[in-house]
């Protein structure tokens, strides 16, 4: 209860709560996201973002992982090349 407490005080004093008398979600995401002390709560309090901006992210980081895969494909077959020429240099 006193965690909480100084959580939200902590998040009141150092956000917007002042400007808008109110502590909201984004002060308390900011508050862990920032403070050291707080740190641990970052992924149970996120950022909020917007969907578009959400389904964008995956977008990416699905081509990202394709282009990646690939690379990794490349690789396995160079390595394979080289274990041939090995045998027949022998």
């Amino acid at each position: 209860e006193l965690f909480v407490q100084y959580l939200a005080t902590h998040s009141y004093k150092h956000g917007r709560g002042k400007e808008k008398n109110a502590l909201t979600y984004s002060d308390l995401s900011h508050t862990a996201e920032e403070c050291e002390t707080f740190q641990f709560l970052a992924d149970i309090l996120p950022k909020k973002i917007l969907a578009s901006k959400y389904l964008k992210m995956l977008e990416k980081e699905k081509r990202d992982g394709e282009v990646g895969e690939d690379d990794e494909e490349d690789e396995e077959e160079d390595d394979e090349d080289e274990t041939v020429v090995e045998d027949v240099g022998s």
